[in-house]
């Protein structure tokens, strides 16, 4: 879609659907509006509208050659209620039906977009400052852009009916956003629309990925789509093979790919401003599991092809490098992705072996479908080698945490309060929730082997505490270190107007806000 302002009157904007937000009480038509449509004030249609949140309604001009072809408007519901995520879905919705009337242009007015007290100020949009106007208009935008998302690469009739399959917003999407304005926005507003447009397409790079069926999105597949974003962002991307990994000593991560004929890939992406090659990097760790059977400790049959997904952490990375390499990085930062499948087969480890991890430390593996932490401990392990200022891992790591924090929230562990808070706190402001978990080493007991220096697993009780602490025995000692088990909100069984049923790219926009505002250690 593209996106530009339009910068004139209102009573000159043309638009095939103007985008209307209205508050459940506050029914007035705004000055901005009668102006832009003068028919709106008489409209029957937007008159019984009553803009409870996640309603919408079209209104249409008496004069078929209005400059405003229709208005869509969608409620926000009580004034006094609104937060960012009642915005987005309404932003959402409203695009979405605009996207079913077949509109070519969408009008998206700036002067009415609040400043909310999430976004940085409090008060109305007269008396904000720009950046948290601006924070809001980026929200907006970048909800109208997710809201669009769909994945048909696989299906030869598409469901808009055009001829040609294509993931990412359907063809039948409106082709234009314009955010509509009476005087110059300002730079705050247009690097506002810019980083929108970054982060929609990082978030979609996420959730092609997780969509995509395992036998096509293969270890090699994400290997070839890291060299890819590094031919096009100029990063720099090195993809260690599984002869060389297990010949650096990483063991855990051997234990999970040895039984897969399918080779594993650990992928290297460093990106850095021009002058910054040597500087500490953040460095972002994601687990690329691209099929989870469970390997020898089989999983249950049913929704076994959710395991797809088992890789969203690795795919919120390759997405935040997306985004990021269109905005321009402000600093260094790594990116390490370990990524295989995790089978079962003649070659593969039994419950019960023991290996010696990157680090040198034993594990005794006594259960494979506890793979996530094997891998990722060897590349936590790796990360320190880049001398880091912080790392984040991001994994689909336990069924406790989804049972814990259900569907919407992601789980927070770190030591560093500094770093939790941090990510809570800018997660919030883009849409992404956590929730801070404890990392107790007193749980540490239950994860002593009487083989080896540790366990994989401990008992069901404290299943993600454990989990978290078992990476703990791995992350660096000379930087903050923070896990977020995004389980329950990197897949989505139930559509939203912001989510199709599928990969969510839940974590993107985390990590590209974390880039900008950690200074903790720097």
């Amino acid at each position: 879609m593209q996106i530009d302002f339009r910068i004139a009157p209102a009573a000159q904007w043309r638009t095939d659907a103007l985008l209307v937000l209205r508050f459940e009480d506050d029914p007035a038509t705004p000055a901005w509006l009668a102006e832009a449509a003068p028919w709106a004030a008489s409209s029957r249609a937007l008159a019984d509208f009553r803009a409870k949140p996640r309603t919408t309604a079209v209104a249409y001009p008496p004069d078929a050659d209005a400059p405003v072809a229709r208005v869509v408007a969608a409620g926000l519901g009580k004034r006094a209620a609104l937060d960012l995520e009642t915005l987005r879905l309404a932003v959402a919705q409203a695009v979405r039906a605009c996207r079913d009337l077949k509109v070519a242009s969408v009008g998206l007015a700036l002067e009415p977009v609040p400043a909310l007290p999430d976004a940085g100020a409090a008060g109305d949009a007269g008396a904000a400052d720009a950046e948290a106007v601006a924070h809001t208009l980026e929200e907006a935008v970048t909800a109208a852009l997710l809201g669009l998302y769909r994945f048909e690469t696989f299906k030869s009739a598409p469901e808009n009916g055009m001829d040609a399959p294509g993931g990412g917003d359907g063809p039948d999407a409106p082709e234009a956003l314009q955010v509509l304005c009476t005087a110059e926005p300002g730079p705050a507003a247009r690097a506002a629309v810019a980083r929108a447009e970054a982060a929609a397409a990082g978030v979609y790079l996420a959730r092609d990925l997780v969509n995509t069926p395992a036998n096509v999105a293969t270890p090699s597949f994400l290997a070839e789509t890291a060299e890819t974003l590094g031919r096009e962002h100029g990063f720099k991307v090195r993809v260690i093979e599984a002869d060389e990994a297990e010949g650096m000593g990483m063991g855990c991560f051997a234990a999970v790919f040895q039984g897969s004929p399918e080779p594993a890939k650990l992928i290297v992406i460093d990106a850095a401003p021009k002058g910054a090659e040597r500087e500490r990097p953040l460095v972002f760790v994601g687990k690329g599991v691209t099929f989870d059977t469970g390997g020898i400790s089989i999983k249950p049959s049913a929704k076994m092809d959710e395991m797809k997904g088992d890789m969203a952490g690795a795919a919120a990375v390759l997405g935040f490098f997306e985004a990021l390499g269109r905005l321009g990085a402000p600093r260094r930062v790594v990116g390490i992705l370990p990524c295989t499948e995790n089978m079962p087969g003649g070659a593969a480890t039994r419950p019960g072996d023991v290996v010696t991890s990157y680090a040198g430390k034993t594990v005794e593996i006594v259960n494979t479908d506890a793979e996530g932490r094997l891998l990722l401990c060897d590349a936590l392990t790796f990360a320190a080698e880049f001398d880091p200022l912080a790392v984040v891992d991001l994994a689909t790591l336990t069924g406790a945490c989804l049972v814990a924090l259900g569907t919407d929230v992601a789980a927070v562990f770190s030591a560093n309060d500094l770093l939790a808070e941090s990510i809570a706190e800018l997660g919030a402001r883009v849409g992404d929730l956590y929730w801070r978990m404890p990392l107790w080493d007193r749980y540490f007991e239950s994860l002593k082997s009487d083989v080896a220096d540790m366990k994989n697993v401990g008992p069901r009780e404290g299943g993600a505490v454990n989990a978290a602490l078992f990476l703990k025995q791995f992350a660096p000692a000379s930087a903050p270190w923070a896990h977020l088990d995004i389980a329950g909100p990197a897949f989505a069984t139930t559509a939203t107007a912001l989510t199709a049923k599928g990969g969510t790219g839940f974590g993107v926009r985390t990590l590209l806000a974390l880039v900008t505002a950690w200074e903790g250690a720097r």
